[in-house]
């Protein structure tokens, strides 16, 4: 008999054990994983949802493209009309149509894509499409629209209309398929059932004392859900702030500003350079050597102040922070069990682990008066570049393969990595008023669930008109996935502004529910006044225009947390069989 060769070894594909980006590599210890499931939506044509994307209300078909990318980035200058990742990631998408709405929640904190396309489902029998609303015709109730394949298959031989159909294929690098089919049959329902598998939120008075004037019991037919968080009456008035204030003296005249051209202000940001070298927690003694005067000034005429506090740590073995974080372990390891550490704002920092339960206790302690030296009541926190950044990672972000509490790699809870942050400095302002006030926390990244914890931003948008128009659909695709506290940067973060811009924007932004101005290091000044008299006084006229409907924005924000709906809402929320309000995005309702 002839000998036989043995059988070759399967070649493996290029990437099943590692990956590179650029001059970055990431192992796959457990080697090459992915889950993913097709859904087919008959009768549907409009999705909406799944943010962040610089994008439409109405999802594109990308068909031709590249799918919707959701992976927490810190993107530069981001594009428009893009379905490229930003800052946050909300894997929800609503369908609707005139007959009823319904959304699909993809729970899964790894790198996602969203494939979306549109064809048909087959003919069906002698009814369609059109009717009054654009609802299904049946001809006679004894046939009525086909449900069985048999039937769809019947009556694709026998000719017919056609039915809309949308399909959406979600994909995700790692973990399992944990999907829930949210049914409706109204717009409202849908939101509602989201906000009930999303958590529970914290509840509270008008001036943000937790459970107290102004939040009567809750009704038995209303439980307590996931609904966006109460936030307290301050941060629903106007706040400024810029990159950077750059000492005491220059917040006192920038708040004398205010006072002297009568516009009214709440809240005075103070941004990374305000800390010593960057070191979160500590004031620049040079700069900043009284914070706590400073912050009584502002609160003896009732103003707040914000400053940043970043979740990545300068490392320094003077730092008392990072000395804390190395001892008790509670950085996020590399694959090889050191700390993972990156280049960041600091210089070299590391990475506290929010995963883990104890680290974010400790996180929330060094809120308290007597850690965080010279915060005062009216103190309160932005946490910025949490998707995490990291300037020398893959695509600016964490390596995949660092490990997290639990032996969990980063891969494969990317997108929750930012929710932590502002979950556990939410918690920290919390334990500091002996649970008496409500937070007030405004985070870049998010992912399902952050409504419970404060607010969110459209990112580093730019002095562009077409930036400004963006912002409606982007903060109302926020606004379907629970995030109803939203808002855009007026003016623009990067570039500098013409005046006719800075004037809309501020009148834009006065009907938007987070109402910030923002800046750029590099931008020219552009507090309210700067732009001449008369510009002034239109600036002055759209804020006063907000504060004289701060009740209206408060009771809109106290529905929305009892009931789950979007403080500003599409048109086809309020009237859902009306087809030509479905692809609408430059107009929406504020409340009902």
């Amino acid at each position: 008999p002839q000998a036989t060769e043995a059988p070759a070894e399967a070649t493996e594909e290029p990437g099943s054990w590692e990956e590179t980006f650029k001059t970055h590599t990431d192992t796959k210890p457990n080697g090459p994983t992915s889950v993913g499931l097709d859904f087919s939506l008959p009768g549907f044509e409009h999705v909406y949802g799944i943010p962040e994307h610089a994008e439409s209300l109405r999802l594109r078909t990308t068909e031709g493209g590249d799918p919707y990318r959701l992976y927490n980035l810190d993107v530069f200058q981001y594009e428009l009309y893009n379905p490229m990742a930003l800052y946050g990631s909300v894997p929800l998408l609503l369908a609707h149509s005139a007959r009823r709405t319904l959304g699909i929640f993809w729970l899964n904190a790894a790198e996602t894509w969203v494939d979306i396309s549109s064809n048909t489902a087959g003919k069906v029998r002698g009814g369609r499409w059109g009717g009054p609303g654009g609802v299904w015709q049946d001809p006679d109730p004894l046939f009525p629209h086909p449900q069985t394949l048999f039937g769809k298959l019947l009556d694709y031989m026998q000719g017919g209309g056609e039915t809309p159909q949308t399909d959406v294929r979600w994909m995700s690098e790692s973990g399992i398929i944990d999907v829930f089919l949210l049914l409706g049959p109204a717009p409202g329902a849908v939101t509602g059932q989201y906000a009930a598998l999303t958590g529970t939120p914290r509840r509270g008075g008008p001036n943000g004392e937790m459970g107290g004037a102004g939040d009567p019991a809750p009704s038995p037919a209303v439980p307590p859900v996931g609904t966006q968080a109460l936030p307290p009456l301050f941060a629903l008035g106007y706040h400024q702030s810029r990159w950077n204030y750059n000492d005491e003296e220059d917040v006192a005249a920038v708040e004398r500003g205010f006072e002297e051209h009568a516009v009214p202000c709440d809240v005075l940001w103070l941004d990374i350079e305000h800390a010593d070298g960057k070191r979160y927690f500590t004031w620049d003694p040079s700069k900043f050597p009284r914070p706590r005067a400073m912050l009584e000034r502002l609160a003896a005429k009732k103003r707040k102040m914000v400053s940043i506090v970043d979740p990545h740590i300068k490392v320094d073995s003077g730092y008392r922070v990072h000395n804390e974080l190395r001892s008790r372990g509670f950085y996020v390891k590399t694959k090889d069990g050191s700390d993972y550490e990156g280049w960041c704002w600091p210089g070299s920092a590391a990475y506290p682990d929010f995963t883990n339960p104890e680290m974010r206790a400790w996180w929330a302690s060094m809120f308290a008066y007597d850690q965080y030296e010279g915060s005062t009541e009216n103190l309160f926190t932005w946490n910025d570049m949490n998707e995490p950044s990291v300037f020398s990672g893959p695509e600016v972000t964490m390596h995949k393969d660092a490990v997290h509490h639990g032996g969990w790699e980063h891969r494969d809870l990317h997108n929750l990595y930012g929710l932590y942050v502002q979950m556990a400095t939410a918690e920290g302002l919390i334990q500091r008023s002996g649970g008496q006030r409500r937070p007030f926390v405004l985070s870049r990244a998010f992912f399902a669930g952050s409504q419970r914890y404060g607010a969110v931003w459209t990112g580093d948008n730019t002095a562009e008109w077409e930036h400004l128009k963006i912002s409606i659909p982007m903060c109302l695709s926020f606004g379907l996935a629970g995030l109803s506290f939203c808002g855009a940067d007026v003016g623009g973060f990067f570039k500098n502004p013409e005046a006719e811009l800075l004037v809309r924007w501020y009148q834009a932004g006065a009907f938007q529910p987070f109402f910030r101005a923002h800046a750029h290091l590099d931008t020219a000044r552009r507090e309210p006044w700067l732009f001449g008299e008369e510009n002034a006084a239109l600036i002055r006229a759209a804020v006063r225009q907000r504060y004289a409907l701060l009740p209206f924005w408060y009771t809109a924000f106290y529905h929305s947390h009892r009931h789950g709906l979007p403080v500003i809402r599409p048109l086809w929320m309020e009237y859902p069989d009306d087809a030509a309000t479905f692809a609408i995005d430059d107009q929406y309702m504020i409340g009902e």
